[in-house]
């Protein structure tokens, strides 16, 4: 199985769909750095995994009349976390939810922890996984920058309706849509489409309960020309939770992110 995949969209579109944790694979190589049995393994992957977020970028790719690029994450995220930054001593690193994670949504051991908090196999693993997917993660980004002279990274994730214990800002508003924004990357009129686009659902509030969206390292901060936004879907609006099938709410979603992807392109 490939790590990730691109698909491809029209040539001249800036549009690129990114679904980095709705996969549930997990390579046996890797399972055997986990501490939990089997089935356990399996609860975790239906709290962690945002399920059907494929489907939905790829129903909105195929609604959409200028068809987005997708790049879409086929390991889960319990391999590593791509939207995690490695060398950064972010928040999420002190519940042990890192780059590599050590921890489980409820805090549980998740992997060995060495004595500086990292897994055992966290640099093989980021070797691996994480750095072949941001640099191909980049290529794509650089890809719609130079084709469409601009590039638009529509992040497409999930979210339980009742807070995890790994959240640690899960005490805010948790709206049906939740828009991820950021200061630089985000500008005012990529999230009035996004609201208009999913106004539908009643109820949508930026920055909370997640915040913020993600851009490759090389463009963070620098490049104006990429733009960025984070589409967080409660759970429920869509499928069975934690870890069920999809609902009739799913193609809706489709159809809301296929009109975000049309008025941006």
């Amino acid at each position: 199985m490939d790590p990730f995949t691109l698909l491809p969209g029209a040539a001249h579109s800036p549009v690129l769909l990114h679904v980095p944790h709705g996969a549930r694979a997990v390579p046996s190589a890797v399972r055997r750095g986990i501490v939990l049995e089997d089935a356990s393994l399996e609860g975790e992957l239906d709290h962690i995994t945002d399920a059907h977020t494929d489907s939905v970028a790829a129903l909105a790719a195929a609604a959409a009349r200028t068809a987005p690029w997708q790049f879409v994450n086929r390991l889960s995220r319990l391999v590593v976390d791509p939207e995690r930054f490695p060398d950064e001593r972010e928040e999420m690193r002190a519940v042990g939810m890192g780059a590599v994670y050590t921890r489980t949504t409820h805090r549980a051991r998740l992997r060995p922890q060495g004595p500086d908090g990292e897994a055992p196999d966290a640099a093989a693993l980021i070797e691996t996984y994480f750095h072949p997917y941001a640099e191909a993660m980049t290529s794509a980004v650089q890809e719609r920058l130079a084709a469409a002279g601009r590039a638009v990274v529509i992040d497409v994730h999930s979210y339980p309706s009742a807070p995890l214990p790994y959240e640690l800002h899960g005490d805010g508003p948790r709206p049906p849509v939740c828009l991820g924004v950021d200061s630089f990357h985000t500008p005012p009129a990529l999230l009035a489409r996004a609201e208009a686009a999913f106004a539908r659902f009643r109820g949508t509030a930026v920055n909370t309960p997640f915040a913020g969206t993600y851009v490759p390292l090389k463009f963070y901060g620098r490049e104006p020309g990429v733009e960025a936004l984070m589409i967080e879907i409660r759970r429920d609006v869509y499928m069975s939770e934690p870890g069920g099938p999809a609902g009739p709410g799913l193609d809706e979603l489709a159809l809301a992110l296929a009109e975000l992807v049309d008025s941006v392109a």
